[in-house]
């Protein structure tokens, strides 16, 4: 199962400029968040976080047309993972260095340590793609719950990771360049990917896999790297997650977590990217208005929810979007009256 190369040439066909602009924000950020208040930093944390998640599921929901209920599960395999690294891999391996979260040591080796917990859960997906994806619909559905339970059960009963009681004491290496970087890159790869002539295999599965295989598409292939590319990055964002919070749990990736990533994929529209973005994004902020509620707080959220789901704000908000960043290079030339093409 590999990817072709039109696929991979996606990345240097398709213009640059929003990654590089996109790298740029999460690095001015950074710089800037002296200035920020820890609560805010936080919830902007959270925020690119629930992109990373949300974007990621959309590669397998909305541009394949596979129900995944397991996401949280491969997020919690990256957040065990890079919290077992640092935590007991580095320190034994270079115990010369302070490893403070803030240090340079421990932002250097971060990248790795994401990487790895990325590729772990990939190696989850596949384990669990590889048999999965041949059922269709609610047998899909089924079997991703039940290996998200698994996941969960294991957690519970394994001593190594702290078991019921969770895992204390991670360093906080994540900041706002690492998060915000993080979902700026998700949100490219997988805007390139589905764009590019590997890409549109996904979609003839989504559309009809009958005819797809009529055709020659393999479209189990398809589903299974669909699958692998998404529990990879969910895998980046419980490691981002594990070294923002300090303490995981396994009730922290449930089922409802698994539930809250679909709620943002439907609200912003599934296939398209950006919209999901928007959609994660308010979700998170939604979550945090509504604290100060107490006993009526998931009343207001559901019927929040409800409401969401009708006007679809991130769905109506995606066209916009992607008409204004069309116009940027005419603006800056000076000639905003001329028609730009929009991307489809």
């Amino acid at each position: 199962m590999t990817l072709s190369f039109s696929a991979l040439s996606a990345f240097s066909t398709k213009p640059r400029l929003g990654l590089a602009a996109g790298l740029l924000i999460a690095a001015l950020l950074q710089v800037c968040s002296a200035g920020l208040d820890p609560y805010t930093t936080q919830v902007m944390i959270f925020a690119a976080i629930n992109v990373i998640l949300a974007v990621s599921l959309n590669l397998v929901m909305g541009e394949t047309g596979q129900f995944s209920l397991c996401h949280a599960a491969f997020m919690a395999v990256g957040a065990y993972t890079s919290a077992m690294i640092t935590g007991k891999a580095l320190p034994s391996i270079l115990p010369h260095f302070q490893w403070t979260g803030s240090s340079w040591a421990s932002q250097i080796s971060f990248l790795p340590v994401l990487l790895c917990a990325g590729l772990t859960a990939a190696l989850a997906g596949l384990i669990v793609g590889g048999p999965s994806l041949r059922l269709r619909g609610d047998y899909l559905a089924m079997v991703t719950l039940g290996f998200g339970e698994i996941i969960r059960v294991l957690l519970q009963n394994t001593n190594v990771v702290g078991g019921a009681r969770g895992m204390e004491g991670i360093l906080p290496v994540t900041n706002l360049f690492w998060a915000v970087g993080g979902a700026v890159v998700t949100l490219y790869t997988m805007m390139a990917l589905v764009r590019s002539t590997y890409g549109k295999g996904f979609h003839a599965v989504r559309d009809d896999e009958i005819a797809a295989a009529a055709m020659g598409i393999d479209t189990t292939s398809f589903k299974i790297t669909a699958f692998v590319i998404g529990a990879f990055f969910a895998g980046i964002a419980g490691s981002l997650y594990a070294h923002a919070v300090e303490f995981i749990s396994p009730e922290g990736f449930n089922f409802l977590r698994s539930f809250e990533i679909i709620v943002m994929v439907i609200l912003g529209g599934m296939g398209r990217p950006v919209g999901v973005a928007v959609a994660a994004i308010l979700v998170t902020l939604l979550n945090e208005w509504l604290r100060d509620l107490s006993g009526y707080r998931m009343v207001v959220y559901a019927l929040i929810i409800i409401l969401f789901m009708i006007l679809r704000p991130g769905e109506r908000l995606a066209p916009w979007w992607r008409q204004l960043v069309s116009r940027l290079p005419s603006l800056t030339r000076g000639s905003a009256g001329t028609k730009p093409e929009i991307p489809s």
